[in-house]
């Protein structure tokens, strides 16, 4: 399905388990899926030059449009050329619209149809955010993907609450796909509908004339428990489009890619690989250990047996818990690489999955040893 230099293509099909693996091609590389895609919510991954994000296998990253459009402003970003030029990383960009973010807020906005009204966490000045804006600072940004603007609700959320948002998402949707965007820009809808299955398919009938070749399935990751995100993606799996990538926004560790992946999606992106790597917490294949605790000071060994990042093939758990508990920046460095070579390597090893229809053996021994 072709669409401004965009088209997706399925590779294989798992006979275990009907996951795909899939070539979705862009103006600017070619992402294999499924894959996880590192967050650079200000035009970085934080700690981590664009170079070491290669190294560590990413094919694309995220940016965020409400931080950018606060500091430094998205025209300083068009003036720099764009983001691409600006961050130095030439591969696919995806700009978050600002709508979880704005949702995060809580009592610092105000939602009304026109849009969104907030306070500035950085100095507290008032703004107003409205589809049509989203979708401009995102053209200025000049992202490869575009995000709709979305009301996103906590987990939690009674059923009327979802249905206001699910139908004010719907009525915003329309807005953001009469906004122009730039040259080899596309936009991704996203399905909303909290955890009600009426809902989820309420919203994703609206989206789908949106959907040119992508679509995002938002408002899970919230709160909610796991299997609840799950029973939330089984009713979607059977009605998202076989024929282009399917996102599932803010999901980041290793038990929740791998059932994604069994329920259909292709796309994934979190925070959390830096964020806990920077509280001094390493992702392995057992599950996720905390290396600044003293266990570790005398252990010599790589942060995971087998792993073939820069940080494991480098340096110690010692002295990476050495680093963390001085303040020095390089320890969070190291596990930021390692938590990121993690994810991609295990979306790689999803993919060799898939391709030999063992995916459902693949799972089931990760689980053995996995711990959440």
């Amino acid at each position: 399905m072709p669409d401004n230099g965009y088209s997706y293509e399925i590779t294989h099909v798992c006979k275990q388990t009907g996951a795909r693996t899939g070539r979705f091609m862009t103006p600017r590389g070619v992402i294999e899926t499924p894959v996880f895609m590192p967050v650079g919510t200000l035009a970085t991954v934080k700690s981590l030059s664009p170079e070491e994000l290669e190294d560590a296998g990413a094919s694309i990253v995220l940016s965020n449009t409400y931080h950018l459009y606060l500091r430094p402003g998205a025209e300083i970003v068009k003036a720099a050329g764009g983001l691409h030029k600006f961050m130095n990383w030439r591969k696919p960009i995806l700009t978050d619209s600002g709508g979880f973010q704005v949702f995060s807020l809580s009592t610092l906005r105000k939602i009304s149809e026109e849009g969104v009204e907030f306070n500035s966490f950085f100095d507290g000045s008032r703004h107003f955010l409205t589809p049509e804006l989203s979708m401009e600072i995102q053209r200025d940004l000049g992202s490869d993907i575009v995000m709709a603007f979305d009301e996103c609700t906590a987990g939690d959320a009674d059923k009327t609450t979802a249905k206001n948002a699910l139908d004010r998402t719907s009525r915003w949707l329309e807005r953001c796909a009469k906004t122009r965007l730039g040259d080899g820009q596309i936009l991704f809808p996203i399905v909303q509908g909290n955890m009600y299955e009426d809902l989820r398919r309420e919203s994703l009938e609206h989206a789908l004339p949106y959907a040119k070749c992508g679509i995002a399935v938002g408002g899970l990751s919230v709160g909610e428990p796991k299997p609840k995100m799950y029973e939330m993606l089984d009713v979607l799996k059977p009605l998202l489009p076989a024929d282009m990538p399917r996102y599932l926004m803010g999901v980041g560790s290793a038990d929740c890619i791998i059932e994604g992946v069994m329920r259909g999606i292709d796309m994934f992106d979190c925070v959390l690989p830096t964020r806990i790597a920077r509280n001094g917490t390493a992702m392995t294949a057992f599950g996720n250990i905390t290396i600044r605790n003293a266990s570790y000071k005398d252990d010599f060994s790589p942060v995971e047996e087998g792993c073939d990042c820069y940080a494991c093939k480098n340096y110690s758990r010692a002295y990476i818990r050495h680093l963390i508990n001085t303040d020095e920046i390089f320890g969070a460095r190291l596990l930021s690489i390692h938590n990121i070579r993690f994810l991609t390597r295990l979306a790689d090893n999803i993919k060799n999955a898939i391709k030999a229809d063992k995916l459902l053996d693949f799972r089931n021994e990760f689980f053995k040893s996995y711990q959440i």
